[in-house]
């Protein structure tokens, strides 16, 4: 028998009572029973202490290791491999540490069994906990956050449930991991470590706490979304959009990604444009190599003001203000190496970048009015009518439908305009069987009919 210690804390007390008390609970781990059994002494105390939920500082189990070797591994994989019902997983990345999106640990809990820290970094492949988890349904909180860095270490689940998603499904206007859990089950995590280094090594205990806290307690907020999506009559609609985060197809490498770099508005030239680009690029090899975020090392408002000033010496590149941080002064000369390379190109009439990028995307809404009305009235049409179904299907409009979706439809609708058409147009542009069935005769009305202009 293990008993179950959660170190629970009430907010708003008395100063003399400020000690934390402890809520003990007998069960091997968080099972159904042990779990009702935790809600109740949670509940009880909550009517005691002005509905305060539970803190939970730390996993029952104790604070993880962390794995880093192919043997330790290979026991995870197994231990994986026989436990079962679902698979918790999070991941924590570097973003503001180190270049892109990969992640730098990454957590699983089966239920009923112990957390695992996993460090992909040291790691020199995942597959055995791939293969482990053949079939296995994956609960993530916000999919669409972990899924491409999981895809990049090599993961990537059969099933999916999402309980970010499921609680957008149901209507919560705050999904966040920690709102959820309060709001379903009463319970708060102690959360310190959002925005932390997570490359750290050797991780601190209070970061592998942290880490763990995360998938803890999934398991059991699955359960009662579950219940809920049943009740609501959504759950088959939650699991075609998990689905979905799966199966839709895998976006290609944005086009000019360097046309994103903020401030790049205030560029009236090509020349100008083409010494941005340059500076862009330059900073992009440069932080890959250096594995650091390339804003560390030039930041966009700091790579514009360089790009209209065009100095030519390393002391007019440092008397722009924003040069005078020293990480951005350290590569002064690679900087005034990619200025004369963008102003070689500028002087190429078949290299000089257009000042408007072609795309097929339709233009920004508050130009539609002015471009093209009708488009904009069926736009507003379609917006007003379809948030009042999303209303009615207690859900944002957003997860009703897709707004780029509806801003495609609007833009461009199929000819002639019938139902069958405008479901096999939204069907191309990738909704759902449930969002076509929700949606479709409300947008087939209002692209043949719009309403005007509201002022």
């Amino acid at each position: 028998m293990h008993v179950r210690r959660f170190a629970t804390r009430f907010r708003g007390r008395n100063p003399a009572e400020s000690n934390p008390k402890e809520v003990t609970i007998s069960s091997r781990h968080l099972t159904a029973d042990g779990f009702e059994e935790f809600r109740e002494h949670a509940r009880q105390d909550s009517q005691d202490h002005n509905n305060e939920p539970t803190l939970i500082e730390q996993p029952v189990g104790g604070i993880p290791p962390i794995v880093d070797t192919q043997t330790q591994l290979a026991h995870v994989a197994n231990k994986l491999r026989s436990g079962t019902g679902p698979v918790a997983v999070d991941t924590e990345r570097a973003s503001g540490y180190r270049y892109g999106q990969r992640a730098f640990l990454i957590q699983l809990k089966r239920q009923d069994d112990s957390i695992w820290l996993l460090d992909p970094e040291a790691l020199d492949s995942l597959c055995p906990v791939q293969e482990a988890l053949e079939g296995v349904e994956w609960i993530l909180h916000a999919a669409i956050q972990d899924l491409p860095s999981l895809r990049q270490a090599g993961l990537w689940p059969d099933r999916l449930f999402d309980t970010e998603l499921a609680g957008r499904l149901l209507g919560y206007h705050k999904v966040s991991l920690s709102a959820l859990l309060e709001h379903k089950l009463n319970i708060t995590l102690a959360k310190e470590h959002s925005a932390a280094d997570w490359s750290v090594r050797p991780l601190p205990e209070d970061m592998r706490n942290y880490a763990a806290l995360d998938v803890e307690l999934l398991h059991e907020l699955r359960e009662v979304i579950i219940q809920e999506l049943e009740a609501a009559h959504k759950l088959e609609i939650a699991y075609e959009e998990f689905n979905s985060l799966l199966t839709r197809p895998h976006k290609p490498p944005r086009k000019d990604p360097w046309r994103r770099t903020s401030g790049i508005h205030e560029i009236t030239d090509r020349r100008t444009l083409a010494i941005v680009k340059s500076l862009w690029t330059t900073r992009e090899k440069l932080a890959r190599s250096r594995d650091l975020p390339p804003g560390k090392l030039l930041n966009d408002r700091s790579l514009v003001a360089v790009a209209k000033a065009k100095p030519r010496t390393v002391p007019q590149l440092m008397k722009i203000p924003r040069m005078r941080r020293k990480a951005a002064s350290r590569d002064a000369r690679r900087w005034l190496q990619a200025i004369q390379d963008g102003i070689k190109i500028a002087q190429d009439p078949d290299k000089v970048p257009p000042m408007r990028a072609s795309s097929q995307s339709p233009p920004a809404v508050k130009a539609w009015r002015d471009k093209e009305p009708l488009a904009a009235r069926r736009l507003q049409t379609c917006r007003n009518r379809l948030a009042r179904v999303a209303a009615d299907q207690n859900m944002p409009l957003e997860n009703l439908l897709l707004p780029e979706t509806l801003r495609e439809i609007c833009w461009r609708p199929p000819e002639p305009i019938t139902p069958e058409s405008v479901e096999r147009r939204l069907t191309d542009l990738g909704a759902r069987p449930w969002q076509i069935e929700a949606t479709s005769a409300v947008i087939t009305v209002a692209l043949l009919d719009p309403d005007p202009l509201e002022e």
